[in-house]
């Protein structure tokens, strides 16, 4: 039986030994108090576990054994910290035993695992922290793991992408709930933009392989040093001293991918750079990396990160001087 919007006032934080802290109190402060001049019935959080469990550096005493998680309209589960190892197994049944009661149920982080374990993900679109997609996606084939977002959001089961990306599912599930206004309100509170744009692909690093043995070790940092000019194939080609198809052999068995693409992934990391950094205007940035015109690069930018060059400097400009202090929300 489908439950009631006043079913979902329960919200179970499902923990054991293992668990994150940091997932488990951003869920706890958005749950736990409605914002001041909210005037809407709150939610009941109970903390559920076995016994006294390890959660980070911290001991925490439940309030609620795991069958308590049948009775809840939602249960959160926070990170795991050890996703190469199998959950434990009277978590994982009660979760699936939470869902099969009509529980809406969310994974922060690796929580996903949990999940997964469960079953729940078989058939769906999910993800976790960027970090950890490949392995998710590895030991659970069924389910459809995405990379590049904050969260997924199935109907009655969620994930949330790493860290912060917990807090972004929070909202959303206050959002359904009760609307935008009381999430908005929850979000001045906690001092956070009530809705991010773009996926988690623009925390995600793209790292040059370091290997000093390796065919391509010395053209790696050659292109890196010349992204503002035009290069091809036959370029990288003729400076490896190989022929196209052995480099795009030995890109694809460094990098995983081809030539172009991994170039372009460079550019674009650069211009993530050169907007993090600088003050330079999005045709300066343009030129800078290659990219030509500022339509190209908002166009691959876009693609890649998930948001334009505009809002990703808004988002993640460094000021190198102290500049004014903006107001909080009231």
């Amino acid at each position: 039986m489908a439950r009631t919007i006043s079913d979902m006032s329960t919200v179970a934080l499902a923990v054991t030994d293992g668990m994150l802290h940091f997932e488990l109190s951003v869920a706890y402060e958005v749950f736990d108090a409605a914002p001041v001049g909210v005037a809407v019935p709150w939610y009941d959080v109970a903390v559920c576990g076995s016994d006294a469990v390890r959660v980070g550096r911290f001991r925490l005493e439940p309030d609620h054994d795991l069958d308590r998680l049948r009775h809840a309209g939602t249960v959160i589960v926070p990170a795991w910290a050890d996703v190469d190892e199998d959950p434990p197994a009277d978590l994982v049944e009660a979760v699936r035993a939470a869902h099969e009661a009509g529980a809406r149920v969310a994974s922060l982080c690796t929580g996903a695992f949990v999940l997964a374990a469960a079953g729940l993900l078989e058939g769906k679109r999910a993800t976790t922290h960027w970090a950890h997609t490949e392995a998710l996606a590895a030991r659970y084939p069924r389910a459809m793991v995405d990379p590049d977002v904050l969260y997924v959001d199935n109907g009655s089961v969620l994930t949330s992408a790493g860290k912060a990306a917990a807090l972004d599912l929070c909202l959303h599930l206050v959002r359904l709930d009760h609307g935008s206004a009381v999430a908005n309100a929850v979000a001045r509170r906690l001092v956070v933009p009530p809705h991010r744009a773009g996926g988690q692909a623009q925390f995600v690093a793209a790292p040059v392989p370091t290997r000093d043995n390796h065919p391509l070790a010395a053209l790696f940092p050659w292109v890196i040093e010349r992204l503002g000019r035009p290069l091809t194939v036959e370029d990288l080609a003729r400076q490896a001293r190989m022929s196209s198809r052995n480099l795009t052999r030995h890109f694809h068995a460094a990098t995983g991918t081809t030539p172009l693409r991994w170039l372009l992934t460079q550019r674009v990391r650069r211009a993530q750079e050169l907007l993090e950094t600088t003050t330079d205007s999005v045709d300066a940035v343009a030129a800078a990396t290659g990219m030509g015109t500022a339509t190209t690069l908002r166009r691959h930018f876009n693609r890649t990160v998930g948001v334009p060059p505009d809002t990703y400097r808004r988002t993640f400009r460094s000021r190198s001087r102290p500049g004014p202090v903006q107001p909080a929300e009231e």
